[in-house]
């Protein structure tokens, strides 16, 4: 029994290797505004919750392996985690841009505020968009779901073949596309906005040069931004749950 300690604690660390990396990068745990040793004894609990049932995959790759394969193993493991982490990252950034684009359209890119994900100052109605994504990822139990997604990945990507990069890459660009498709859905209506205003303020510039129709229409085409900015923040957080929800359920 004791022989085996060894063995079991390098199956842990290499569950750890896994299953911490992809949290500490997920949206949600990796926020800046959480403490870093917080965040590592969170991964490190989530690692030890889900052990008893990933120990039978993960230690007989420990016991029949040298010193080299089980170096090989923990870079591939904790490969594999970032990856996954980041395929979830991924949306949370589109998020952001899809919130610095509809700042900007509706002219509050200026109006700066804290950020949630990151360490420096972005727009306010970016933040107000990233926590309230961020809170309703723990509300409507994301999280749990997060956590069986990664028991789930050892029997789609299984720790004796590692970290493939073809299959990461080909995985990482697919996402960035829904991404991008995502983004552009969520900030449509403030482009289509922005066009119909910004053209109608250059006409009247052009028919009445002599006043200043930006200082004056300015207070309007905020005010605008905001009235639809609350019509459609409803559906504009629906359909990026929705989403991200598809992605943990089914990628």
């Amino acid at each position: 029994m004791i022989g085996a300690l060894p063995d079991v604690a390098l199956s842990l660390f290499l569950i750890f290797c896994r299953i911490g990396t992809c949290l500490m990068v997920m949206p949600g745990v990796s926020s800046a505004r959480i403490p870093v040793q917080v965040r590592l004894f969170l991964s490190f609990a989530v690692a030890l919750a889900l052990a008893p049932g990933l120990l039978p995959i993960v230690q007989p790759l420990v016991v029949a392996g040298d010193d080299a394969q089980r170096l090989r193993l923990i870079f591939s493991e904790s490969l594999v985690g970032f990856v996954i982490g980041m395929l979830g990252r991924i949306f949370m950034l589109a998020l952001s841009f899809a919130g610095h684009l509809v700042a900007n359209l509706i002219g509050m890119g200026q109006a700066l505020g804290p950020s949630i994900e990151d360490n420096e100052s972005s727009a306010a109605l970016t933040t107000l968009i990233t926590m309230t994504a961020t809170t309703l990822i723990f509300v409507l139990n994301l999280h749990a779901e997060i956590a069986r997604a990664l028991v789930a990945s050892y029997s789609a990507i299984v720790p004796a073949i590692g970290f493939t990069a073809q299959a990461s890459l080909i995985a990482i660009t697919d996402n960035l596309s829904e991404a991008f498709l995502l983004c552009l859905r969520l900030s449509s209506p403030f482009i289509l906005y922005a066009v119909i205003v910004n053209f109608a303020i250059g006409l009247a510039n052009k028919l009445t040069p002599a006043i200043p129709i930006y200082f004056i229409s300015l207070p309007f085409v905020l005010a605008g931004g905001v009235v639809l900015f609350g019509y459609t923040i409803g559906d504009f957080m629906t359909i990026f749950m929705q989403e991200f929800q598809n992605w943990v359920l089914n990628g």
